[in-house]
């Protein structure tokens, strides 16, 4: 059996990708990897890698992250700057007993180091989106933050091994240095290979309030299946948060156990795209239900052709 499980329809082609290695006797680190860099390489996804969107200063740093569900190593990186594949980067470092998270100039440094491809990760459609949110700001005085969706991959492989990675460019405009969850274990991700494995999405913010990965993990090695963990995990913090600290920001997680048996909550709209040896690649629409349990439904064309031509809007024709 084998199984993979990714955040939002930009990881669709990844598990396409992936699922092929998968099928025949590839490794689940290399498939996470893949997945992953896929989505990192793709220029219209303003949310991570190549055409991210940047900080309030107009860098773009970006924050990625590993994690080995055999051995339970992790690696990391977090405000890494003009290197095309953070992800990469992230799984070298989990090879290392010291220093496997590293942060700003040292994760950029090591990447040099590294041989790690040098690259200006900005593009002229994220450079556009910087300067119309400015104007925006000022003219409107709308919020600065948007676009914090994390590519966050689980994937099995017919050995049993199981890998739980991540990537993002984080909040849009965000402070020069802030750090979301997704390159924090126990948060943005965390595998056990005995178990399963899950990832997360939104708002970083509020997501490390809840380490709704390990929680996850964690009830799925109770006995409950991955969907029945994740409605429990997700909408308890959910609720949990929202009368202690006023309201909850975005929340989306997917999981999926050592059988390749995967599950997902959410409290927005999400979609996210998953294939195993029974189930060829396909895209979900999820979205809170009133009973604290999921609904998860086939993706429609329409939805798809609509987010293709939203995506690749031209650029002499965005913010109009």
């Amino acid at each position: 059996m084998w199984g993979i499980i990714a955040t939002w329809r930009m990881a669709h082609d990844g598990i396409v990708a992936a699922s092929e290695q998968l099928k025949n006797s590839g490794k689940a680190g290399d498939a996470a990897e893949t997945c992953i860099k896929m989505v990192e390489d793709y220029p219209y996804y303003k949310s991570v890698g190549y055409g991210g969107l940047p900080n309030e200063e107009g860098i773009l740093e970006m924050d990625a992250a590993y994690m080995d569900g055999d051995t339970f190593k992790i690696g990391g990186v977090a405000g890494i700057v003009d290197v095309a594949n953070p992800v990469s980067v992230a799984r070298s470092l989990s090879d290392h007993k010291f220093n496997s998270f590293r942060v700003g100039n040292g994760a950029t440094k090591f990447a040099q180091l590294e041989g790690f491809e040098r690259k200006n990760m900005m593009t002229e459609r994220s450079k556009k989106m910087y300067d119309l949110r400015l104007e925006e700001m000022k003219e409107k005085g709308l919020s600065a933050y948007d676009g914090h969706d994390t590519i966050g991959a689980v994937s099995l492989d017919q050995s049993g091994s199981m890998v739980a990675a991540t990537s993002s460019s984080g909040l849009f405009m965000k402070k020069a240095g802030r750090v979301g969850d997704s390159p924090l274990s126990g948060s943005g991700f965390y595998v056990d290979s005995e178990i399963g494995g899950a990832a997360a999405t939104g708002l970083g913010e509020d997501l490390m309030k809840g380490c709704l990965s390990y929680e996850i993990v964690r009830l799925m090695g109770e006995g409950m299946h991955p969907q029945e963990a994740a409605d429990k995990a997700m909408y308890s913090f959910h609720h949990k948060l929202t009368k202690r600290y006023g309201k909850a920001g975005a929340f989306s997680l997917v999981a999926m156990n050592n059988k390749g048996d995967w599950g997902v909550a959410t409290n927005v709209e999400f979609t996210f795209s998953v294939a195993n040896d029974k189930e060829e690649p396909a895209i979900y629409i999820a979205q809170m239900g009133d009973d604290d349990k999921t609904i998860i439904e086939p993706i429609t064309q329409e939805w798809l052709d609509a987010y293709e031509k939203r995506i690749k809007t031209p650029i002499d024709q965005l913010g109009k």
